[in-house]
């Protein structure tokens, strides 16, 4: 036999026996149609191949091709959710690497190589593309940052990024801005890694946020595996791109049959219950096209697209190139030019040879094509992630958005127009009062009375009264002050600290009453209700509720969650985790949104996500400060799937805003305060502190020992660590917490705020 023949037919066999393996990947396992069998056949065929005649191996080869390809045909025609996700786990699937060998011309990694690099999960490369037009070629150059999870993947913790690896992307992502480059960002990630090290996860993970939200240069991130807040870190784009056989979820399917099905430690996770919720939670690209969290789905093989799949990567190349084009030119002034240039867009979209394009496109953004760019990008966010109910007719939505016109035009004018002037005439009286010419006294007397009487300051304590250390305590009101229901039972309690402290058994009425729920010994803080809050730190008649009538859903019809729904909204009588209100404090107004508890663990979807976001821009309307306080929450709701997680950019993008306009942003966490929230539009304040005991980070115990295989101490998320690595600024006694919150918006803030 043919020597080279041989070799061939050798290379042929090693393709059918990966073929094979694959499928036992989607399937979960070789047992299915026996596949099993038919690899050791494959194998047999392989150790043996110089006994067989020319003859004989070919029709041996052609009988196993003809069995591979019909059991490829019958997975592909019946691909579940979870074997979608098989596919995208599968060792076999396309890389970072592969698209960077296949789709770019060429390209320079930065931030060190291999296991030198400081975290090899996530590369960063700075590439180049070229573009045919009427066979003339034109290049651009873009940075490349995505999560690499093969090559050497022992070392690359499975795509997910930590800290340090999410803060080089984000350090290279201002090197693109600063050269004026778009970013293309890939995303292979089951999640981020659960460290609280600085820079911390979820610190990190906001951060990359809140600086994305507001980059000056087009944005176009692709999905092969995209894990929450994982793949947030790199994913606020302005276009966002899906393999079709990739996956993006709120959280990895066996996660959510854990906690559906209240799954202990160490036992293991029922496949039916793993593949339910595979369907439920719609993570497929087609459901997040449905869902509009994605904008457009690439096309790949059936089942998936592999490493040698060099079709697949012309496609990706040319979509990559369209979508960055699309992106800049939504910037471009020349409606008519872009309407063009779309319109040839969409017929090169249906040209299958994805090689030309009819025109060339410049990628440099001039600054008014810059600005529209930030206008697009957040008007696309306040858009998507809106399965929520609103209890309101049309009409009244109509008044609403009418009454909210009205009242953005009062506040420009009062604080805007006229508060410029007030300055400017102000200043002229201090400069003219400050010459010492007594004899313009007579003269600027009557002006700053008039200007008094029109500009009138709002009534505030004084700077002595802010700093008096013996002011009386917060709780000493004119009205008598709210006492915790926990207060009624006739009993003591142990403080967890005793042993340690030494401290005394607690009689209940007192703990809950006089002590405000904090041992007097130790300072432990023990848990109290949300209404204590609203009652106790807040002015008297001073809380005013706003976008009560924005109700939580089941925009996924996840099965079981309309009657968990409806029981906690039966429970708290009220119908989000989250209470958006005016209130004051010593008589200095402010925008508050609070997370709560009792609330289905104060978890955020897409009406707390929407209610968040109307808070942030009615602070920025009014020139209010703006408090988010967490009572707790547990994260993204997974019954809302990437609704849910994409509600980490939107509020972050909506935060930025706020901030960008000069107002007063801060984050208070009580009790425990974990995940999404934490990793985007909480962790992006500037301004955190935590109440004493209460408990901060990305991920809990349990999630931290399942992915990292270590145990942590019980302290690990404590506010006192939190301080120690930088998550806050800062740590509360409950007691003091009106006083605290007090100085801070009276020393903290830019001039923008109504009462500065």
């Amino acid at each position: 036999m043919d020597q080279k023949y041989i070799l061939d037919s050798g290379k042929y066999l090693a393709g059918l026996y990966d073929r094979i393996t694959y499928l036992g990947d989607i399937k979960g396992s070789l047992a299915w149609g026996r596949l099993d069998q038919l690899l050791e056949k494959v194998q047999e065929t392989r150790n043996n191949i110089f006994e067989f005649t020319e003859k004989e191996l070919l029709s041996r080869i052609r009988d196993l091709e003809d069995r591979i390809r019909f059991f490829e045909e019958r997975v592909a025609k019946t691909l579940r959710p979870i074997e979608i996700v098989n596919i995208a786990r599968s060792v076999q699937r396309f890389t970072l690497q592969d698209i960077l060998e296949n789709v770019y011309d060429s390209f320079t990694e930065l931030g060190g190589e291999g296991d030198c690099n400081i975290d090899p999960a996530v590369l960063v490369a700075r590439a180049t593309l070229t573009r045919r037009v009427k066979n003339r070629l034109y290049y651009h150059q873009v940075m490349v940052i995505g999560h690499e999870k093969g090559r050497g993947e022992e070392y690359r913790n499975g795509g997910s990024a930590k800290p340090w690896g999410n803060e080089k992307a984000l350090r290279y992502m201002k090197v693109a801005e600063t050269e004026g480059i778009p970013i293309h960002s890939y995303i292979f990630t089951p999640g981020a890694y659960p460290t609280e090290d600085y820079p911390g996860a979820a610190q990190q993970i906001a951060r990359n946020l809140f600086q994305m939200s507001r980059i000056r240069v087009p944005v176009v991130s692709f999905i092969s595996e995209g894990g929450s807040g994982g793949a947030e870190a790199i994913g606020l784009s302005d276009m966002r791109l899906m393999g079709s056989r990739g996956y993006y979820s709120v959280i990895s399917p066996e996660g959510a049959a854990a906690i559906e099905g209240r799954i202990k430690e160490g036992e293991k996770v029922p496949q039916e219950l793993v593949e339910h919720c595979a369907a439920q939670l719609r993570i497929t690209a087609r459901d997040n096209l449905i869902l509009k969290t994605i904008d457009r789905i690439i096309e790949e093989p059936p089942l998936g697209a592999r490493r040698d799949d060099f079709s697949f990567f012309r496609k990706l190349r040319y979509e990559m190139i369209r979508a960055t084009d699309e992106v800049v030119l939504k910037t471009k002034s020349l409606r008519a030019f872009r309407a063009y240039a779309l319109k040839r867009q969409a017929r090169e979209s249906r040209d299958s040879s994805c090689e030309d394009f009819d025109i060339h496109i410049k990628w440099s953004l001039s600054d008014t094509e810059k600005a529209r760019l930030l206008e697009c990008r957040s008007e696309k966010y306040r858009k998507i992630g809106k399965g929520f109910r609103q209890l309101r007719t049309s009409l009244g939505r109509k008044m609403e958005k009418a009454r909210d016109s009205l009242k953005q035009s009062y506040y420009d004018i009062r604080y805007g127009l006229l508060r410029h002037h007030s300055r400017s005439v102000q200043k002229i009286l201090e400069e003219v009062s400050s010459e010492g010419f007594i004899f313009l006294k007579t003269v600027t007397e009557p002006m700053r009375a008039a200007y008094d009487f029109v500009f009138p300051k709002p009534e505030s304590p004084s700077a002595t009264e802010v700093f008096d250390p013996f002011r009386r305590s917060i709780f000493v009101q004119d009205w008598e002050h709210y006492i915790s229901p926990l207060a009624n039972e006739d009993r003591t309690v142990t403080c967890p600290n005793a042993e340690k402290y030494g401290c005394r058994d607690l009689w209940v009425p007192d703990l809950y009453g006089e002590f405000c729920g904090v041992c007097p010994s130790c300072g432990h803080h023990f848990p109290l209700e949300y209404q204590w809050y609203l009652e106790n730190l807040f002015d008297k008649d001073s809380v005013k509720e706003f976008n009560s009538h924005i109700a939580s859903a089941n925009p996924l019809k996840f099965e079981g969650f309309d009657k968990k729904l409806k029981k906690a909204k039966k429970r708290t009588g009220r119908r989000s985790a989250i209470i958006t209100f005016d209130a004051a404090v010593h008589e200095i107004k402010l925008v508050v949104a609070m997370l709560y508890s009792d609330f289905r663990s104060g978890t955020v979807g897409c009406a707390e996500g929407e209610k968040f976001i109307r808070a942030c821009d009615r602070a920025r309307t009014t020139r209010r400060p703006f408090l988010a306080y967490i009572h707790t929450t547990g994260g993204i709701r997974i019954h809302e799937g990437t609704l849910g997680v994409i509600q980490m950019p939107r509020c972050t993008v909506a935060v930025r805003e706020y901030i960008d306009s000069g107002g007063l942003y801060m984050v208070v966490y009580d009790n425990n305060s974990y995940a999404g929230p934490v990793a985007s539009f909480l962790g992006c304040s500037p301004y955190q502190v935590g109440i004493r005991s209460s408990r901060i980070g990305f991920a809990g115990p349990r999630v931290i020992r399942e992915t990292t295989g270590a145990d942590v101490p019980p302290d690990y998320h404590s506010a006192k660590n939190a301080l120690k690595r930088g998550h806050i600024q800062g740590i509360w006694d409950r007691r003091d917490f009106r006083k605290n919150l007090f100085e801070a918006m009276m020393t903290m803030g830019s001039p923008h705020l109504y009462y500065k």
